[in-house]
């Protein structure tokens, strides 16, 4: 469906224009201020619904404006009033009126349609939702960045923690010639402990053999001094003396110092057994770690070659286009390196893909384009049956649609007999 005619009257700085496209591509010229925008606007106006017109639509000093498209299929009719009252009206070919004439027209429009190049203008995250709206994926790719973002951040995580794993290992050195197993710690202290129950055991028996060899040195004094106590002296002296006979041999002392530095000994040995076994515990956690990071990184790799090959088969608007890392690329470049004409040619085929049932678009900076990119647009609107119409400043009045002063170029007689029909 394309532009057929374009009638207007009083749309901003136009007094009347009647347009009858012929062509793939529909070029609006004139010098600055002439009405070459209005023009492009009255196709908005009619179609876009109220959010896309001005506040003052109605050409000043008039009291009424209207804008009528033929699209062959359907004739949309939108009229204005100084006040800034509006109506829309819908007629498909037999006269028959729609009864929601703007979702009708909703549902023609793309929202590219009428600015092919705004798509070069955006930034990357919004020509990127551009691009994921219209194209079809066989797999969530959200759900997939969604996915590798989680698993990113828990083997930055692992990363981390393997990390001070491995530090931790690295700082604990011990000895190669350990032995396997950690010496009886407790054992040899119960036995420096028995064998001091010993020795104090022979100290106080020495002791009291001591003091019973010193009462019969005392006793045997006081047998020769006191000679009328000599029987009482007699009979405690081999008392103590039969006592002192039955008495066994005292063993040696045990060597306390010996064993004091086995211990010793055994504490050391068994304090670098005890950091063996730590070091041997963090390379093996360091070793899951790994694993697990491993793991997390082929899971992401799967699921970016499982994205890379959704949108390889997507059915993309035009041949070379892909999606990137939050951008859109072009021939695996990101797009705002591609150069202008790929940009244009981009953009163009974008805004044709947006909207395959209004085959119209629309180009207001069309005086930037070297006439290199004005053919390639016609190209490609003639190879896809699309309708383009473009606004561009000419003062040569030979170029497409001149426009003067709010009116085409030697369309005077038409002015004049529209003027008298408002007036009937």
């Amino acid at each position: 469906m394309k532009i057929l005619r374009l009638t207007a009257e009083n749309i901003k700085k136009i007094k009347v224009v009647d347009i009858a496209p012929d062509g793939s591509v529909v070029q609006i010229t004139g010098p600055n201020g002439s009405g070459k925008s209005s023009v492009l606007d009255c196709i908005w106006f009619a179609l876009g619904g109220t959010r896309g017109i001005d506040s003052r639509p109605v050409r000043t000093g008039t009291l009424k404006a209207k804008i009528k498209l033929d699209l062959g299929e359907i004739i949309v009719t939108r009229s204005f009033t100084r006040e800034g009252g509006t109506s829309l009206i819908v007629e498909a070919e037999n006269g028959a009126r729609f009864p929601s004439p703007q979702k009708m027209l909703d549902d023609l429009l793309g929202s590219l349609t009428f600015d092919p190049l705004a798509f070069s203008r955006m930034e990357s995250k919004a020509q990127l939702d551009v691009l994921r709206g219209m194209v079809q994926l066989d797999v969530d790719i959200d759900e997939l960045d969604r996915l590798n973002a989680a698993d990113y951040q828990e083997r930055t995580e692992w990363n981390r923690r393997a990390k001070a794993l491995g530090a931790e290992e690295d700082a604990i050195t011990v000895s190669d010639d350990l032995p396997d197993e950690a010496i009886d710690e407790p054992g040899l202290l119960d036995r420096m402990t028995r064998a001091s129950e010993v020795n104090n055991g022979i100290e106080r028996a020495r002791r009291l053999r001591e003091q019973r060899v010193e009462r019969i040195e005392r006793l045997q004094e006081h047998v020769t001094d006191l000679a009328d106590q000599l029987a009482d002296a007699r009979a405690i002296l081999r008392n103590e003396q039969e006592v002192v006979s039955q008495q066994v041999s005292l063993p040696e002392l045990e060597d306390v110092a010996e064993i004091r530095s086995a211990l010793e000994s055994a504490r050391i040995v068994n304090e670098a057994i005890a950091w063996r076994t730590k070091r041997e515990s963090l390379k093996r956690d360091f070793a899951a770690a790994c694993d697990h990071i491993d793991g997390l990184t082929n899971t992401m790799n799967a699921r970016a070659e499982q994205k890379a090959a959704a949108i390889a088969a997507a059915d993309m608007p035009i041949d070379g286009l892909s999606f990137g890392d939050g951008e859109v690329l072009y021939n695996g470049l990101p797009f705002s390196q591609a150069s202008s004409a790929e940009q244009l040619r981009v953009s163009v085929a974008i805004a044709m893909a947006a909207n395959p049932k209004l085959r119209v678009l629309r180009i207001k900076d069309g005086s930037l384009l070297d006439e290199h990119s004005l053919a390639m647009i016609a190209e490609m609107a003639s190879d896809n049956d699309y309708q383009v119409w473009i606004e561009r400043v000419d003062t040569t009045g030979k170029v497409g649609v001149v426009m003067e002063d709010g009116a085409i170029v030697g369309a005077e007689d038409h002015e004049l007999a529209l003027a008298g029909a408002d007036e009937e």
